[in-house]
């Protein structure tokens, strides 16, 4: 079985388990599927050519556990039709104890490659604010292979409607912006610079539709390398697209 059909027939017993179990007070699930034109991730191009990113996740209280996968459509890497990274995920989040408005969350992601050696797992931490432009900063922990930190300075604002297709389906617009620093050891590993640095700059605006309680979402993301000592012999700017599937229950 390929990756794509693997992943439709678990996504499909997602939906009928999820369906049987939503009663359950507490218990919840997610699912998604994107497709996207390249593989962009923390200023790396890890693919250049268009992949495919489905997830699936379960909640219940504050905890969650996923598994994220990507699989590579075409033969650039030599690995047409074979998930190249799969990572697993569990974190548990909520608000700040007598500070409202403020959300954390914690958690470890093991990201496990099938196609070459060296799996590593990251723990980290984050803090969310509930006021304009939605604030948020998460500091992930290398604690395997390369013992390095990474942090995400995020922003963003949601339109709920700004056309619609119909009267009972309206197009929503969400606007993103994300800062990546990393430290010295981070950066050594990664991209051959011993020393803290900005690394990547990403701005995504992407068009959500709910139908038939499936979420649409088209997007465009533009990602700039920021630093000049990373940007060089690598892709310092780059565009792309994509489009996503997901659901809730």
């Amino acid at each position: 079985m390929n990756g794509v059909k693997y992943w439709a027939v678990v996504m499909s017993l997602a939906v009928c388990i999820g369906g049987g179990l939503r009663a359950e007070e507490g218990l919840s699930f997610d699912i998604s599927a994107d497709y996207l034109g390249k593989y962009i991730w923390r200023g790396h191009n890890l693919d250049d050519d268009p992949v495919f990113q489905p997830a699936i996740g379960v909640s219940y209280g504050g905890v969650t556990a996923s598994v994220w996968g990507n699989l590579e459509t075409t033969g650039i890497n030599g690995n047409s039709g074979e998930f190249t990274e799969l990572n697993y995920t569990i974190e548990y989040s909520g608000g700040l104890p007598g500070i409202e408005g403020v959300g954390y969350s914690v958690g470890a992601i093991n990201y496990h490659f099938p196609s070459v050696v060296g799996d590593t797992t990251e723990i980290y931490w984050g803090l969310a604010f509930d006021v304009p432009l939605d604030p948020s900063v998460t500091f992930y922990h290398d604690i395997d292979e390369v013992k390095g930190t990474y942090a995400s300075f995020g922003i963003g604002h949601s339109f709920e409607k700004i056309a619609e297709i119909t009267p009972d389906i309206p197009v929503g617009m969400d606007l993103r912006a994300s800062l990546g620093w990393g430290h010295s050891s981070y950066n050594a590993d990664y991209w051959g610079v011993k020393r803290s640095k900005l690394n990547d700059l990403v701005l995504s605006v992407s068009f959500p539709i709910e139908i038939g309680g499936w979420t649409v979402t088209a997007s465009l993301k533009y990602m700039k390398l920021v630093s000049g000592s990373i940007r060089s012999g690598n892709d310092g700017d780059v565009f792309f697209g994509g489009i996503g599937f997901s659901r809730s229950f």
